[in-house]
C-alpha cells in the first residue's frame, strides 16, 4: 500500500491517517536520517509490521513523503 506522508517537527503527539494520507509530529531531528528512523517504527508500530516491511520511495529529504508498505 502506498501512502503519502506529511511531516511536523516538534509538536505535540501527532498521527491521523484519512485514507491513503498520513500526517504526524516526529520528535527526532531531520539529520543523519534520525527522522526517518522514527517514523518508520511510527509506521511500525500503526500498522502492525516489520519495519523492513516499510520503504521511503521518495521525499527522503523532505517533509512530504511517499512510503510504501508490504503487508
Amino acid at each position: 500500500m502506498k501512502y503519502f506522508i506529511s511531516i511536523i517537527f516538534n509538536t505535540s503527539e501527532l498521527f491521523q491517517v484519512e485514507g491513503n494520507e498520513i500526517k504526524v509530529s516526529l520528535k527526532s531531528k531531520p539529520e543523519l536520517g534520525k527522522a526517518n528512523r522514527e517514523l518508520i517504527k511510527l509506521l511500525s508500530n500503526h500498522f502492525q509490521v516489520s519495519s523492513d516491511k516499510i520503504k521511503i520511495i521518495q521525499g527522503i529529504k523532505s517533509r512530504k513523503k511517499i512510503v510504501h508498505i508490504l503487508e
